[in-house]
């Protein structure tokens, strides 16, 4: 196994804070802090994993009916995307195109200014050019501010990515296979013979196919097919409107072979959490993004930067995917109160009238808005444009994405107002079409909710 541990920047830190523990991506090499440059990874090493919070945790929830219920929802949006966008007017090409010389001017600095190029995100960044891609990078922290590090930095990430996927996604035979190789090559290097007969190994019964005990690495292989098969399914259905995604091409399979090795390996580095359905969902920008990317070495590498940029984006909000932690600080529960308190904040009618009124739980809307970052609510292109501004917000993706989700429900106030419990929620989880600037300019406007601030320790 491989071990490493996450390095920040500080900056990255207070956007991206790392509560879970040790991330996989950019984790910092041993040879690093004695000054070395060797990108081999010591035999025996482990990687660290997400670790779940484990304070202030509560009793079991009372209603994990309403959660199964909640984690249904997820299954049943269809967004009508689609492989073109709308047309633009002339007056927003001139301010994308001016847009795009600040950014690629930013981009040229020794020292990327990572507070001008917030600042320029979070009102959209172009399209074309392989600058979402890259200013997602920055934005997230894969890459640094320093410019002269990108190329050192990608080579060692990319490696490491490769080094994962030989590990841990081949099956315990074929892994076997090539260690032996290996050590047969560098004994032919070293001039010892290694022609004759193979030697005969023992096989532990740990390493025996039909072992079916906890510790066996086989055991463990066939555990792991069936979350490739969970992963295979939600993958066809990934946004089938879009080629880039569904269908039989080369591309479309070559794509979500891609994506489900991200979502495989990231399941096995994170037993606690593993897959959960819709982790394929916040994905998909990502992977289409960097695999868009105009430099063919970027986006030949689009595999290996999307995992460790999924990592990353998940490394706040992960809780939210374990039941366990529901009624934790950290949980869903407490992001869904959160939402809640913001509402009071802005409209206390409105939130009178869903919490009284028509009774409306958060829990039936607002559980798959939070988890999956939006994906399932808007068209893909309208998703990429909602991103720009959760990435780039300084105070981290859960403080927009709540404003967003807050700024959803005002948008539709008078309906909501007027509505009752089956109205309202047909509303929230089928959401109508909305102007997505004036979406995200209220949530911007909104004021935040002081009641819910805690010091964090």
């Amino acid at each position: 196994m491989l071990k490493g541990k996450l390095k920040i920047s500080e900056k990255a830190r207070r956007a991206f804070p790392d509560r879970l523990g040790s991330l996989v991506a950019g984790f910092e090499d041993k040879d690093e802090e004695s000054g070395g440059s060797d990108l081999a990874l010591e035999s025996g090493e482990e990687l660290e994993t997400f670790q779940h919070n484990v304070f202030d945790l509560g009793k079991e929830s009372d209603d994990d009916e309403e959660r199964s219920y909640s984690e249904s929802v997820i299954k049943i949006r269809h967004r009508p995307d689609r492989d073109v966008q709308n047309p633009i007017s002339l007056s927003a090409i001139i301010a994308a195109d001016e847009k795009r010389s600040d950014i690629e001017f930013e981009l040229t600095q020794k020292e990327i200014n990572l507070e001008k190029l917030q600042r320029i995100a979070s009102s959209g960044l172009p399209e074309g050019g392989g600058l979402r891609a890259t200013v997602w990078k920055l934005l997230l922290g894969f890459l640094p501010a320093s410019h002269d590090l990108w190329e050192k930095d990608l080579t060692r990430n990319r490696l490491k990515y490769a080094k994962l996927k030989e590990e841990l996604l081949s099956s315990p035979s074929a892994y076997a296979s090539r260690i032996e190789e290996d050590v047969r090559s560098k004994l032919r290097g070293d001039g010892c013979a290694v022609d004759g007969p193979l030697r005969r190994h023992d096989i532990s019964h740990e390493d025996h196919p039909l072992s079916l005990g906890e510790t066996s690495v086989w055991h463990q292989y066939f555990r792991d097919a069936e979350i490739a098969e969970q992963i295979d399914r939600d993958l066809q259905r990934t946004h089938p409107d879009i080629k880039f995604f569904s269908g039989e091409t080369a591309l479309s399979r070559k794509n979500r072979e891609a994506m489900r090795s991200i979502l495989l390996l990231f399941a096995k580095l994170n037993p606690a959490i593993r897959y959960v359905q819709g982790m394929n969902e916040v994905l998909a920008p990502i992977y289409y993004v960097f695999s868009n990317d105009t430099d063919e070495q970027n986006s030949a590498n689009a595999e290996a930067d999307s995992f460790f940029c999924f990592v990353r984006l998940l490394s706040d909000s992960v809780d939210h995917f374990c039941q366990k932690l529901d009624n934790s600080s950290v949980g869903i529960h407490a992001t869904l109160s959160r939402l809640k308190g913001l509402l009071k904040a802005n409209d206390e009618e409105l939130w009178r009238h869903l919490e009284f009124v028509s009774k409306v739980n958060p829990q039936f809307y607002a559980f798959r808005w939070i988890t999956l970052l939006l994906t399932q609510e808007f068209n893909f292109y309208c998703i990429m444009r909602i991103w720009d501004s959760l990435i780039s917000n300084p105070f981290g993706v859960q403080d927009m994405l709540l404003r967003v989700c807050c700024a959803m429900l005002l948008c539709v106030k008078s309906r909501l107002l007027s509505g009752d419990f089956v109205a309202n929620l047909k509303l929230l989880q089928h959401y109508p079409e909305i102007n997505i600037e004036h979406l995200l300019q209220v949530a911007r406007n909104l004021t935040p909710d002081t009641s819910s601030f805690r010091v964090t320790m």
